[in-house]
């Protein structure tokens, strides 16, 4: 009996990497539903302040660091990742001082909405080939340690950015999962391939990845124009550069990212085809404005107050580098 049921697992769980894929996902893996290897280092990373304003992330620390405490009964983790990839149009260099970037994730649909979807579309599918199984999907929202899931799903590796890198898509994802009750059997983790490579590191105009593998969110420019509220000091002001919305920076400078698949899904498709914003149009919008151009985008997360003191700031930094 014990050996017929691991083949039904194993054969379950071939069924749903292959149902994962037509659903829209491009990697699929499996992880068990073990706590986080992270744990006391998440702890220290939250006590030194380095979340910034994200108090969010220190509420429901239990649940974070262990799907077995989100979801009681959880053996496995169905994680999933959709590349996000596209290319963008080059702008007339006489205007790019009148443009703010915006990273590539936010150029499409709200990815929250998007994988959501799917993944209850897959639960649902789950559910009908074993009733008894519980399962909670989960994207960025939810207390879950997303990246290290993935990693442990074989998705990808950890990079030395923080971002998870897959060797055939790059790090162009963005990561789904659903824990489950099911004891489904794990797959390998991904090996990390960074080797002695500084790239992101070099790169990251605010020194915000301390170390490899390290990341202070408080001198991330993502978190400075997103997750950072208030109006910015100048000091910080200065760290923007070009970027509006986001950052990408990290990942463009990535070895990893050169030969990244271009994303085909109408959905992650960019509204702006550029990857930047005129900034002089966005100063005038209102709300009307500001809510018909970000329908149902991921840069709504952003109010269009804060919006356009970024914008303003942003066409600071164009002046003063002349």
């Amino acid at each position: 009996m014990a050996a017929e049921l691991q083949i039904d697992l194993h054969q379950l769980a071939a069924q749903i990497k292959s149902r994962g894929r037509g659903l829209g996902f491009d990697l699929v893996g499996i992880a068990a539903a073990e706590p986080s290897q992270y744990r006391e280092y998440f702890r220290h990373w939250l006590d030194e302040g380095q979340a910034g304003s994200m108090s969010y992330l220190e509420r429901r620390f239990e649940e974070r660091t262990d799907p077995a405490t989100y979801l009681p009964g959880a053996r496995s983790v169905i994680c999933v990742a959709m590349n996000y990839y596209v290319p963008l149009e080059e702008i007339p260099e006489s205007e790019r001082m009148h443009h703010g970037k915006v990273a590539r994730y936010a150029l499409a649909d709200d990815y929250h909405e998007l994988i959501k979807q799917r993944l209850h579309r897959l639960a649902d599918w789950i559910h009908e080939i074993a009733p008894e199984a519980q399962t909670r999907a989960a994207v960025d929202t939810a207390p879950v340690m997303e990246k290290e899931l993935a990693a442990r799903a074989g998705i990808g590796w950890l990079g030395k950015n923080t971002c998870i890198i897959n060797e055939e898509v790059g790090s162009w994802i963005l990561l789904g999962e659903i824990i489950t009750t099911l004891a489904l059997p794990p797959d390998e983790p991904a090996v990390d391939r960074c080797g002695t490579c500084t790239r992101c590191i070099d790169a990251c105009p605010t020194q915000a990845i301390t170390a490899p593998y390290q990341l202070d969110a408080r001198r991330c420019i993502s978190y400075l124009n997103i997750e950072h509220r208030q109006p910015l000091d100048a000091a910080m002001a200065r760290g923007l550069g070009e970027w509006l919305y986001g950052c990408d920076v990290c990942q463009d400078v990535c070895p990893w990212n050169k030969r990244a698949p271009d994303a085909i899904d109408p959905a992650l498709q960019p509204r702006f085809s550029t990857g930047t914003i005129d900034l002089r149009q966005l100063l005038g919008w209102d709300e009307e404005q500001y809510r018909s151009q970000l329908r149902g985008s991921a840069m709504k997360r952003v109010k269009l107050p804060i919006l356009k003191h970024n914008a303003k700031l942003v066409l600071e930094s164009a002046a003063n580098r002349g």
